[in-house]
């Protein structure tokens, strides 16, 4: 390689002849010759030796254009082969694709705006929710979507599976995209629905839901993770890159963290788009469909008439009301941060969600009302005594009783014969 490169310098940069340059390296003019005329390196190529299977090769091929997908031990019988089956298969091998058909593997590709996949990812972790308790992953679902054009990743933690926390969670990574994508993909999740024989039965939330976006939902068969590929990935990334060496205070803390690693995670280059996230949103979000005017019905909300006690359970928490509204018809509102309370329009209760279970949870205020509202009523029942309006009793004389029961005293005290 060195005398090669040596060579073409001399004769390219030097100028010198043949002659000269096999008198100054030291090696034959034949050798100088055939170094100028080649382009390229000089490379060692060992001759073939030749194998036993040459001789059967015409055989093989005809087995092979009789039948394309004949086993490789099966023309080895038919041919007469007694040698070793490794070799004879590494031949069969290379002559088999020129009788089979052409076998292209297909390709997945998205159209811009087309499709979002959706799921629930559980993290491996243990996360301290408030009044000394935690939750382990079972309990801590957090919703994940990726459009298929752009890979775009959005996720957040919700406090439980139930349809009105999975709807107002949905609905938040919707809003925060700002599009509609037009094809939405599900596994059999409870509160979407279920996929039984081929035929999508979905809940009457969703369809509520995806009526008011006008988009379709679509729920996979059992054991199909293979056609959410693009979220199932975007899994096992958030266990490997998001959770490891992070520690985690409460909900709010994790929602953060996980929010600014989203968006360090959306402009970095994905290898098969060739383009980071950031690149393809745009046309992403353009050949969407738009927001609707009036935003989905999501979340809690139910109508009770406020008790005696004034407080309304939500989620197995209670949660106290002003008690000056007190058997009037209320309306609770809640969502993933806050939990409100309207009395004909007015809020009568407003307290941030609490994620630990079987809690009661007291505004001060309201506390004090109620105690102001019982002294006030406890003074307005105490009968009151009025000099002027009291009434005036009679008293009668002792003796009417005496003639009454047929006694007399007499002037010496002793009794009526």
């Amino acid at each position: 390689m060195e005398d090669w490169a040596e060579i073409r310098r001399l004769r390219r940069a030097e100028g010198l002849g043949i002659k000269t340059i096999a008198k100054t390296l030291g090696i034959s003019r034949n050798t100088v010759r055939a170094a100028i005329a080649s382009d390229a390196p000089p490379k060692y190529r060992r001759r073939p030796a030749g194998s036993a299977v040459d001789a059967f090769e015409d055989a093989i091929r005809q087995q092979l254009a009789a039948v394309p997908t004949m086993p490789a031990t099966v023309i080895a019988e038919r041919v007469g082969w007694t040698r070793g089956i490794t070799v004879f298969k590494e031949r069969v091998a290379e002559l088999r694709p020129a009788y089979l058909p052409p076998d292209p593997a297909g390709r997945t590709t998205y159209v811009a705006g087309e499709i979002a996949q959706c799921d629930l990812w559980f993290p491996p972790i243990q996360l301290p929710v408030g009044f000394g308790q935690t939750r382990g992953p079972k309990q801590l679902p957090v919703l994940t979507m990726v459009t298929g054009y752009s890979r775009w990743l959005s996720g957040i933690l919700i406090p439980s599976r139930r349809a009105e926390d999975l709807f107002a969670g949905w609905w938040q990574l919707i809003s925060a995209l700002g599009a509609v994508p037009r094809l939405l993909v599900w596994d059999g999740e409870g509160a979407i629905g279920r996929n039984r024989g081929g035929r999508i039965e979905l809940t009457g939330d969703c369809q509520a839901f995806r009526g008011v976006l006008g988009t379709k939902v679509i729920v996979l068969k059992p054991a199909e993770p293979e056609h959410k590929g693009i979220i199932e990935r975007a899994h096992d990334y958030l266990e490997r890159s998001f959770l490891p060496g992070r520690v985690f205070s409460d909900p709010a803390d994790f929602n953060v963290q996980l929010q600014g690693w989203l968006t360090q995670v959306n402009a970095r280059t994905r290898r098969a788009l060739g383009c980071a996230p950031t690149d393809r949103i745009a046309a992403d979000r353009q050949a969407m469909l738009t927001l609707p005017p009036v935003a989905p019905a999501v979340g809690w909300r139910h109508s009770t008439r406020l008790a005696r006690d004034h407080y309304v359970r939500l989620d197995s928490n209670d949660y106290s009301v002003h008690p000056a509204v007190i058997g009037r018809r209320i309306e609770v509102v809640a969502d993933l941060d806050r939990v409100k309370v309207f009395c004909e329009g007015r809020v009568v209760a407003d307290h941030q969600r609490v994620w630990a279970w079987h809690q009661t949870i007291t505004d001060p205020e309201h506390l004090q009302a109620a105690k102001t509202l019982r002294r006030t009523r406890v003074g307005a029942l105490r009968p009151v005594r009025d000099a002027e309006t009291e009434l005036a009793v009679e008293q009668r004389p002792l003796g009417d009783y005496d003639t009454a029961l047929g006694i007399d005293l007499g002037g010496e005290g002793g009794f009526a014969s």
